[in-house]
Order: structure tokens, then C-alpha cells, then sequence
């Protein structure tokens, strides 16, 4: 199998490339690396450091309702956090949606899906402002929708306690999920495999561009497994 991984200005993608035991192509460019996704000359591709914009925008010509949700580890317990992409989960249909995505994935890896839905405050802050009122009605309704079909729980601002009990945590918004990993990842040090991108038949695994060589190289290999599964099926 062939991995295209992309290298920007942080070149820690380089030396994590020659510590893995497949193949791995390495690109500088955006517009190629889409294209030898899209056009099947490889079997998944690791963003690295290159120009998220450019690459989601073309990804987005294609996929309109693509979507991202990184995979994380925590003492042990790996769970996926969405949205985090800034400019995703900013409605309750774009969340149903990414806990309908990120519920499909892990029940095709024979996971049963346990779905923490955060909001702006616990109930009982509920009248301290309307914007913590909205973000807790918006988690309430989004929980209600959803609690049909899966495991999902409202744990309203109680991280700390999501992350104990839940194998996907779904964000109030994309901006909040990608603070929650900053402050996890690139400052608290918990291990980041990448952002699997949900929505598009192909594999893309989104990445940080201040992630080091250990974090790109759990990414590599978390395409690589998942483009074997997918030569399973």
C-alpha cells in the first residue's frame, strides 16, 4: 500500500516517513496530493504540515459535506472528538450529522459508539447569559435527536467526565473542538493519531502543523490500518 503525505514547513513528517515499515510518498504540494488521492494512485494521504485550506477546499468540490473528528488517547482510552475544523458543527443539522458520521465509523470497527454531547454550562447555569442558555438547548435538543439510534448523553461543560466515559465527544462547535485539542495535544501532550475525515469514500487524515515526528507517525499508521481495512471490505 502507498501513503502521500504532505510537507509544509514543518518537516517533522519527513523523519517520522522513515520510521514506519510501508511506503510513503512525499509531496509538497496540495494540489498534488489530492490529486493522487482522488485519482486512486494511493491508498489513503496524511496532510503533514501543508495548507489545510487548500487541501479541505478541494476535497469539499467533491465531498460538500465532509467532516473532521480526531482521534485521541487518554490514559489509555481512545476516543474521537469532533468538530474540529474552526468552520464546522456551527448548526444542530451539521451535528447530527457528525455524530451520525462518527457513530457509522466505529460501529464498522465493531465498536459500539458511546456519544458525549458538551454544551456551554452545567444545567443549573442556565439564566447566566443567553448565549450559555442557547449552547445548552442547542446540546439538549442535538441529544434528544440522536438518543434514538445511539448511546448519547448530554454532559453539558463536564469534560472531565465525558472523557472518562464516552468514545466520541462531540464539541459545542468546530472552534471549541479545535481549542480542546490544542490544549490537549500540543499543550497537555495526550497522543493525537490525526483527524479522520468523514464524508468522502477516500482516506484523509488531517493533521496538526505544529504536531512532532512521533504525532505524524502515529497518523501514518492510522492511514495505513485503515487503508487495510478498507482492501478488506
Amino acid at each position: 500500500m502507498k501513503i502521500v503525505a504532505g510537507v509544509g514547513e514543518n518537516r517533522s513528517i519527513v523523519e517520522a516517513s522513515k520510521n514506519v515499515d510501508f511506503e510513503v510518498l512525499l509531496t509538497e504540494s496540495e494540489d498534488e496530493l489530492v490529486d493522487l488521492l482522488l485519482n486512486g494512485s494511493v491508498d489513503a494521504a496524511v496532510r503533514g504540515s501543508l495548507n489545510a485550506s487548500k487541501i479541505m477546499g478541494r476535497l469539499r468540490a467533491k465531498y460538500p459535506k465532509l467532516l473532521r473528528s480526531s482521534l485521541l488517547e487518554f490514559q489509555g482510552h481512545r476516543f474521537l472528538l469532533a468538530p474540529v475544523g474552526i468552520d464546522e458543527g456551527d448548526t444542530v443539522s451539521q451535528k447530527v450529522q457528525i455524530i451520525e458520521a462518527g457513530a457509522e465509523f466505529l460501529l464498522g470497527l465493531g465498536i459500539k459508539p458511546e456519544i458525549a454531547v458538551l454544551s456551554g454550562g452545567r444545567a443549573q447555569d442556565k439564566g447566566r447569559s443567553q448565549r450559555i442558555d442557547d449552547s445548552i438547548a442547542e446540546g439538549e435538543l442535538v441529544t434528544s435527536i440522536t438518543r434514538n439510534k445511539y448511546s448519547v448523553k448530554h454532559y453539558f461543560i463536564l469534560i472531565e467526565d465525558a472523557i472518562k466515559n464516552a468514545n466520541f465527544i462531540l464539541a459545542p462547535d468546530g472552534i471549541t473542538g479545535n481549542l480542546i485539542f490544542r490544549s490537549l495535544v500540543l499543550v497537555g501532550g495526550i497522543k493525537s493519531y490525526g483527524a479522520l475525515t468523514l464524508g468522502i469514500n477516500e482516506i484523509f487524515i488531517d493533521t496538526s502543523r505544529s504536531q512532532n515526528v512521533e504525532g505524524y507517525r502515529r497518523a501514518l499508521k492510522f492511514s495505513h490500518y485503515l487503508a487495510g481495512l478498507k482492501r478488506m471490505h
